[in-house]
């Protein structure tokens, strides 16, 4: 539980200065070292309702609504008394009367009027008026002033074509009278008038099939091929519609050993890939947490090649660092280069196979000793025949 802090009333009326003067919020939470937005903001509403008394008493002591005031005296409470019964000559004969005599009309503008004075209580009991009927006739108040507003509220969704959210409602109705945002945003989800060009994205129920630990642990170096492998996934979104590569990388020497380009990237996107792995048994497949590497399929498929899945840590792409760094310079070092940003789906996949090719038997990595991963791999190989 975070500690509360009791600031002094010298600080309290400094905020408030600064506030009225046109100082944002950040700066005078900078300037007199305030923790809490909130707090500025409670002190000058508290200014506001004239409620300056609020502001001298400590942390944990503060009122809650319809609480009424702490008297430090009898005085003060006397006076109090004093200021309500002058308010109240001025309140007209049927609020005077007995309880069923009394009006909603009458009553609410005159609680409004005198809810810094008294508490409601008190004002309820000093005109007969049952506390709950006034809360009563307050909400239905409230429920009439939302019938007035649905009408309104409505003409602009539709004038907008339900482009507008209620922020943008709100704002266009308070250029005629004061509405509270969250009034707007009800009215509208009761009435299905919410913005329509964007679908909410909605997060899917449900736990993965299966999360796998972080074996793999950043560590991106193999004793022998075939030994360590990671997979992922990237966008191609150069043609004519969205296409997506499906890719494993050997962590010995940095070689593609497999891969699949499609259109969908569903289970049976990656489990192709997958099949395309010589016999590996024993080795370690490291992946992020997508859906389709925690699905049954792709685990069970994974369980009878023999390889001990790892996983990335949620939300921590740099886990999986050496095959993202490998999708981006397939793309910098094709698409980009080339300006290759608007050309056909056969394009794509041609450019994807070529650069593959290349990338495994031509291009030389300064990690290897200069040479390709396939030079490299065939190099090793040798020498162990040698020894």
């Amino acid at each position: 539980m975070a500690t509360r802090v009791s600031y002094p009333l010298e600080i309290k009326m400094k905020a408030i200065e600064l506030r009225l003067a046109g100082v944002t919020k950040r700066e005078i939470m900078e300037q007199l070292n305030i923790r809490n937005k909130s707090q500025v903001e409670t002190w000058l509403r508290w200014y506001h309702a004239g409620e300056l008394h609020r502001l001298e008493q400590p942390v944990g002591k503060q009122y809650s609504y319809g609480k009424g005031p702490e008297y430090e005296s009898e005085t003060e409470k006397l006076h109090a008394e004093i200021r309500f019964l002058k308010q109240q000559l001025e309140v007209p004969k049927k609020v005077q009367g007995v309880g069923k005599e009394l009006s909603p009309e009458v009553v609410i503008p005159w609680m409004e009027s005198i809810k810094t004075i008294v508490t409601v209580q008190q004002a309820c009991d000093w005109i007969g008026l049952p506390r709950s009927t006034y809360y009563r006739w307050k909400n239905r108040d409230f429920s009439a002033k939302s019938d007035k507003l649905a009408s309104p509220i409505r003409e602009l969704c539709q004038k907008h074509r339900f482009r507008y959210g209620y922020r943008k409602i709100t704002s266009q109705l308070r250029r005629q009278e004061t509405v509270n945002h969250k009034c707007v945003q009800r009215i509208m989800q009761q009435n299905g008038w919410q913005c329509r060009v964007k679908v909410k994205k909605r997060k899917q129920t449900g736990q993965p099939a299966y999360i796998a630990e972080h074996l793999l642990q950043r560590e991106f170096v193999a004793d022998r091929p075939l030994q360590k492998l990671v997979t992922d996934i990237t966008y191609l979104p150069y043609g004519h519609s969205m296409m997506y590569l499906s890719t494993i990388l050997d962590l010995y020497n940095g070689e593609v050993v497999a891969y699949s380009i499609g259109d969908r990237q569903d289970v049976h996107f990656v489990l192709d890939t997958l099949q395309q792995l010589p016999d590996v048994n024993g080795a370690m497949l490291h992946s992020d947490q997508g859906s389709v590497y925690t699905s049954h399929a792709y685990q069970h498929a994974v369980k009878e090649k023999g390889i001990t899945m790892s996983m990335s840590r949620k939300g921590t792409p740099a886990d999986n660092a050496l095959i993202e760094s490998f999708h981006s310079t397939l793309k910098s070092e094709t698409f980009y280069l080339e300006n290759l940003t608007c050309t056909t789906t056969a394009i794509v996949i041609q450019t994807v196979q070529e650069y593959i090719h290349y990338y495994n038997a031509i291009r030389i990595q300064a990690k290897l000793n200069n040479q390709s991963p396939i030079e490299y791999r065939q190099l090793a190989a040798s020498l162990n025949k040698v020894f």
